[in-house]
């Protein structure tokens, strides 16, 4: 089972890594990352820089498709190469699945035209000028097209396609193999948690808000 991990200059780290570490456990899984072209990419923050080992032409028929988000995700909306590929690799894939604003990635590409979808908070009504229906949820299945809200959800949104991939028992397993037994010290991880302050704060930086 071929997984790509689609890379691209400026996604957010955790949300490919956070995938990778639990999808690359699943019995005969075989992770790949790769980016219009091989060779290093840089996240957003600069400092880090995971490597693509294939470009996008050297991977025609990955079985999962995993895209990430990040604020590179806002110029490629229109970008030929990347929207391509993800329309012939999601012709042949089992599951397309993204964290994040890559959802918004897969609907630039057409893929999510009437289903439920969802995205990073900010960029929830970015989804239905894509085709798509916006939901609130954490993680959202419709059909084989897996989308997992911001950041850290792709963590959720990886232990999701595990059990369906593979049976809830190895999806547990690999959830107690990676101690993912979140007690986060405080309860701001959503709009509707986090105190007024710090959500008009943050709405007011997004990339989004003019969009």
């Amino acid at each position: 089972m071929q997984i790509a991990v689609v890379l691209y200059d400026r996604f957010t780290a955790l949300d490919a890594v956070g995938p990778y570490e639990i999808l690359q456990r699943l019995p005969d899984a075989r992770v790949v990352f790769v980016a219009e072209q091989a060779g290093p990419v840089r996240t957003d923050a600069g400092a880090l820089a995971l490597v693509a080992d294939q470009a996008l032409a050297e991977v025609t028929v990955p079985d999962v498709v995993v895209v990430p988000g990040g604020p590179g995700q806002s110029a490629l909306m229109d970008h030929a190469p990347l929207l391509d590929w993800l329309r012939a690799a999601d012709a042949t894939s089992t599951w397309t699945t993204s964290v994040c604003t890559g959802s918004l990635l897969l609907g630039a590409a057409g893929l999510l035209q009437g289903r439920r979808a969802t995205s990073h908070w900010l960029a929830l009504d970015q989804l239905p000028a894509l085709g798509a229906e916006p939901t609130g949820e954490r993680v959202v299945v419709d059909g084989k097209y897996v989308t997992g809200a911001g950041v850290s959800a792709g963590i959720d949104m990886a232990l999701t396609l595990a059990g369906r991939i593979a049976g809830d028992d190895v999806a547990r397993s690999v959830q107690l193999g990676t101690e993912y037994d979140p007690r986060p010290p405080y309860d701001a991880g959503s709009p509707d948690k986090a105190p007024a302050h710090l959500v008009d704060a943050l709405r007011a930086r997004s990339r989004f808000l003019l969009t």
